[in-house]
Order: C-alpha cells, then structure tokens, then sequence
C-alpha cells in the first residue's frame, strides 16, 4: 500500500518565476512596468484628494466643508478609488487594473457629464483617455506574447 502524504513527483507544482531579462516576456514587462508608474499616479490623485478632503494645502475659504455635496461626494469617492486602484496596480493584481479603470472611467463621466462638479477636469480627462488607451495596446500585446 502506498503511503497517502508521499506524492509523485509528476505532479507537483514548480513555483513561477519571472525572469526580468528574458526577451519572451518584453511587451509583459513593459505592461508591468506601466502598471506600477500607473499605481504611483493613483496613489498621488489619491493623495491630493485626501489633502482637498482634511484642508491640507488648501486655502482658508476653500475648505472642504464650503464646496457643494456633489463636490464633496465625488472627492471622497476619487480619495478611496484612487488609493485601492494604486495598491492593487502595484500588485500587478487582476482587481488593480479593473478598479484603475473604473476610476478612469469614473473621473471622465464626471467632467464630461457633470462640468459643474470639476469644471477644470477637463485636461486630466484627456490625459487619463491616452492612458487608458496605452494600457489596452501593452494588455493586447502582452495577451499576443503569451498565447493559451
């Protein structure tokens, strides 16, 4: 009879490993490399959104309490978003690129469709859009490198 816990070695699983200098990998690499320049850009939106949101940097009649409710509502929102997207970026975690896009998405429906919430968004919008496009041509190229 053969012993439960011993297991062939066939079957085992070998732990996966990047190897930065491989050529296979290069359009992977550079998508990692732009999701974690993306995680530090979220996490300074971020930031700033936290500093508009405790009166950091702000000038006295510009506090966060004298801004209307959509203001303060999305400024909140941008605050958490933008902080969870940068983590999850980093990572280089499946949710990281998903909430960064709902954050994108989130900040060009705002400016687009509400101009009275962030009436200067207008310029960051146009940014964030050709960055969403970048990152869709390395996710495609990367797709492209590793086929299933």
């Amino acid at each position: 009879m053969s012993d439960p816990i011993v297991t062939d070695q066939a079957h085992t699983l070998e732990p996966v490993h990047t190897d930065a200098k491989s050529g296979d990998d290069l359009w992977t690499n550079r998508l990692v490399l732009f999701l974690r320049v993306m995680a530090g850009v979220s996490m300074l939106k971020g930031l700033y959104h936290w500093s508009l949101v405790t009166g950091i940097g702000v000038a006295p009649e510009d506090v966060f309490e004298a801004h209307s409710t959509p203001w303060q509502t999305a400024t909140v929102f941008f605050a958490v978003i933008d902080l969870v997207a940068a983590v999850g970026l980093w990572l280089a975690a499946a949710w990281g690129a998903v909430v960064w896009l709902t954050s994108v998405a989130s900040m060009m429906a705002v400016v687009f469709l509400f101009p009275q919430i962030y009436d200067s968004g207008m310029l960051i919008s146009s940014v964030e859009a050709v960055l969403l496009g970048l990152y869709l041509w390395l996710a495609l190229k990367s797709a492209r490198e590793r086929p299933v």
